[in-house]
């Protein structure tokens, strides 16, 4: 079996520093073999904000754990605008990690990342063809049977919060013809701040079968609707379990559990009785 602990939207500078405590001590417990980050570090791409980011990763890898991250856009400098245009992501390469398509593979798991933050659009996101052909090279090259999963900042599909749908990223349709083609299991976002899971063809009927998994924000003080939340996948022998972890005044809590097997392609939710057996 593989773990993975789901984090997003740490927004270092609008952080709550007991959130980030509670953080670190569930990863404690729950010895995940991966920590998958999907974006936005930090508040404002602040050294300060960055070095503080970093500080928490060196916490999380001291501890055993390692760490893969995608660049969000608030981790693109927004008022500094020579900065925001010249070298946009050079805080993020010099604290938090030097590759933006990060690639780690685990015992039956490929975890894939791709930036889709970028200098010329303040909030919303876009995936480049360069980065289209990279999804399916790197795919293509892991085992048939490995659970393929995707971690971008911005969701590749148009997703639902509340009563408001998030945007999809720039270029999206090209992208969801990649997925498809690489055989892609999981899509791991952030972003909306707002913890959801849903079939890929329920979003978009000709998207394949992948499971689109949004994470809420673990730390940051901003809210949509939701607590701070984080996601815990746990992928074994086809099956995926996919935890939400929910703080609750004083801790993080399991508050929903979710049970999936892949039939034919696709990522079904198992019923309570399924799930027992």
């Amino acid at each position: 079996m593989a773990r993975l602990i789901h984090l997003s939207d740490l927004h270092f500078g609008a952080h709550d520093d007991e959130l980030v405590a509670a953080v670190e001590h569930k990863v404690g417990e729950l010895k995940p073999d991966l920590v998958v980050i999907s974006g936005d570090f930090t508040q404002r791409a602040r050294t300060e904000q960055f070095r503080e980011a970093c500080e928490f990763l060196e916490r999380l890898r001291d501890g055993g754990h390692e760490v893969l991250g995608v660049p969000g856009n608030h981790d693109v400098p927004l008022y500094d605008v020579l900065r925001r245009f010249l070298s946009p992501l050079t805080r993020y390469r010099r604290f938090i990690d030097d590759s933006l398509c990060p690639f780690v593979e685990l015992r039956g798991v490929a975890v894939l990342g791709i930036n889709t933050a970028r200098s010329l659009t303040f909030k919303d996101g876009r995936i480049s063809r360069h980065q289209i052909d990279f999804i399916r090279d790197t795919f293509a090259r892991t085992p048939a049977e490995s659970v393929r999963i995707l971690v971008t900042h911005h969701p590749l599909f148009a997703v639902p919060v509340g009563d408001e749908i998030e945007r999809a990223v720039g270029r999206n349709e090209s992208a969801l013809d990649a997925i498809e083609e690489a055989g892609v299991d999981l899509l791991l976002a952030g972003h909306a701040h707002h913890a959801s899971v849903h079939s890929a063809s329920d979003l978009v009927t000709r998207a394949g079968g992948a499971l689109v998994v949004q994470a809420g924000t673990a730390t940051s003080t901003r809210l949509r609707e939701q607590n701070q939340s984080f996601n815990v996948i746990d992928v074994d022998d086809g099956a995926i379990k996919l935890t939400v972890e929910c703080w609750s005044r004083d801790e993080f809590r399991a508050i929903d559990t979710k049970r999936f097997e892949n039939r034919d392609g696709t990522w079904r939710i198992l019923k309570a009785e399924e799930s027992a057996h």
